[in-house]
């Protein structure tokens, strides 16, 4: 059994972690995964909204220390990515070694090394969130690839888009919008297609009311596979409009998924077109509490550990973003120059 540290009472700490693991407890048989003890939460300013009934709350991790034994803690990692490996260290410190890990696991390719030296510095057993990974409508994706009624698989388009005006206005933990949902999605193109390069990379900023926030408006990456197809994520935070889609292009059909747009209705779709034949399917897809119940069990059981996939959808991320830096450098340089009549 295992007591739960939640480090960071923000979006993801207070609004996902906290509710889905208070309906785990609940549903759990007693004596299982989870100890019957208050959960523990860092913040040192929390809002009153993240107070949950049974939630010890308090200002530091070295007060958490006091009231929590590390080897029999899983500790929820929800603090923005920018400052995240140093908690990560902090924790390490502390003696806390049973680590869930919200995405993206680092910002660029030298907060991952840092964070990888400390797993192996401190024996930390680390699992990165990646709730898209063990989705209902992902595993159907896979099972359509398995079967091989429709052919290879040649191409993936994923298009993400939700309105993130408030969040981005008033935070800066996530730099630009590759940082956001981005990693979800990198992370099923890759464990469906395979190991890929980046071919291209685009972001824009986003702005309201006379207000800027370079980079956090859209992104946009396409990667070329090594197996041969090829993807494209679009991730859009100033749609008026939620949408998560993911399209795969088989030899011999189209098939379309929907993967449920927030906690409120946890149902994904599926859509298939085929010369043959139309279907449509709709399920249950509640992937975050299978996901979180799951790490626990991987937890208890010792392992299997490893973040793979989160440090390589980290590497392509922070290769997009040098790419449209490089990029915007040289529109600067060529605008120059045409000011200049050279």
């Amino acid at each position: 059994m295992f007591r739960t540290l939640v480090v960071g009472l923000g979006r993801a700490g207070a609004g996902l972690h906290l509710p889905v693991l208070n309906r785990l407890r609940q549903r759990s048989p007693a004596g299982t995964l989870f100890a019957d003890a208050p959960v523990v939460a860092v913040d040192p300013m929390p809002r009153p909204a993240a107070l949950l009934p049974g939630t010890v709350v308090l200002p530091t991790l070295e007060r958490a220390r006091a009231h929590l034994d590390p080897e029999e803690t899983v500790a929820h990692v929800c603090t923005p990515p920018e400052g995240r490996a140093a908690v990560i260290e902090q924790l390490a410190r502390l003696g806390f070694a049973n680590l869930l890990v919200e995405k993206p696991l680092a910002v660029d390719v030298a907060q991952l090394t840092r964070i990888e030296e400390l797993c192996r510095r401190h024996r930390l057993r680390l699992v990165v969130v990646a709730q898209w990974q063990v989705s209902s409508l992902t595993r159907r994706l896979e099972e359509c690839m398995a079967d091989g009624e429709f052919g290879e698989l040649r191409e993936i388009r994923v298009v993400q888009r939700k309105p993130r005006f408030s969040r981005s206005l008033a935070t800066t933990g996530h730099p630009t919008a590759f940082d956001v949902e981005v990693p979800h999605a990198l992370g099923v193109a890759l464990r469906l297609a395979g190991p890929a390069r980046l071919t291209d990379a685009a972001w824009s900023d986003l702005a309201a009311g006379g207000v800027v926030r370079p980079r956090l408006g859209t992104a946009t990456l396409r990667l070329a596979h090594r197996r041969g197809p090829s993807t494209s994520i679009t991730s859009d935070l100033t749609a008026p409009v939620r949408e998560r889609r993911i399209t795969c292009e088989f030899a011999h059909a189209t098939v379309v998924g929907h993967y449920p747009v927030s906690g409120g209705d946890g149902y994904a779709q599926l859509a298939i077109a085929s010369r043959d034949r139309t279907a449509l399917e709709v399920f249950p897809d509640d992937a975050l509490p299978s996901f979180l119940r799951d790490a626990y069990q991987r937890f208890a059981d010792g392992g299997p550990f490893g973040t793979h996939l989160a440090a390589e959808a980290v590497r392509l991320v922070d290769e997009a973003k040098r790419f449209c830096v490089l990029r915007e450098q040289r529109a600067q340089v060529a605008a120059g120059c045409t000011s200049d009549a050279c």
